[in-house]
């Protein structure tokens, strides 16, 4: 009987090994392995449309990824996370060739494309779940984020402090379907037209020699 009992145990918990690492694998494949060559970085900067918008045009980067981060609500909707209940920020993850742009370059273009001393809100967008924040994987990249907020507090490109949290990553959820590639697919919409477009026209400007061809 005893033998039998430890049997039931290790099934039960190969079962429940294998559901956690199949939820896990499905909230964030990426989280366990990008592909070779590979890596992510999982930004918040206000409204998730208008920071994918941008890093979907810059060259080097393989994929972009509309999402929740930072909570502690397991799968959550878009709902709850506006709600500011689900304590997850908008987010996008950012899968990119490091031989072709660097996690600072990144950074560079996330700091100019949002502003990082406003603290939980971007503009019109107000909120726990618009707040700036950085979910770094590696010890690297946490270090190359302090360096460039260092930097970016030196140069006084804002006249605030930097607000910009700097978090491990845990866990990124995407977002539903219709939130994916949102600019692409609704470019004419009120919102797109009056609060993305100018953030996308000041990308272009300044980054240019970043764009895709």
């Amino acid at each position: 009987m005893g033998i039998e009992k430890r049997k039931l145990r290790i099934i039960i918990g190969s079962v429940v090994l294998l559901m956690t690492l199949t939820e896990r694998s499905a909230a964030d494949p990426d989280a366990v392995s990008p592909g070779k060559n590979k890596e992510v970085l999982t930004l918040g900067g206000g409204c998730f449309w208008c920071i994918e918008a941008i890093f979907q045009m810059v060259k080097g980067v393989t994929k972009v990824e509309s999402g929740y981060s930072g909570g502690q609500t397991t799968n959550p909707t878009y709902r709850e996370v506006c709600s500011g209940t689900s304590g997850h920020a908008e987010v996008v993850q950012i899968t990119y060739d490091p031989a072709a742009i660097s996690t600072r370059e990144l950074l560079e273009i996330f700091f100019i494309v949002h502003d990082p001393t406003q603290l939980n809100r971007q503009g019109p967008d107000m909120g726990t779940q618009y707040r700036s924040v950085i979910f770094y994987r590696t010890p690297e990249q946490k270090l190359v984020a302090e360096q460039t907020i260092r930097e970016l507090e030196g140069r006084k490109t804002y006249p605030g402090k930097v607000v910009t949290q700097l978090v491990p990553f845990i866990t990124f959820y995407r977002a539903e379907n219709y939130h994916q590639e949102y600019y692409q697919l609704n470019g004419m919409q009120p919102y797109c037209r009056a609060v993305i477009a100018p953030k996308i026209a000041k990308f272009r400007k300044m980054f240019h020699d970043k764009l895709k061809s």
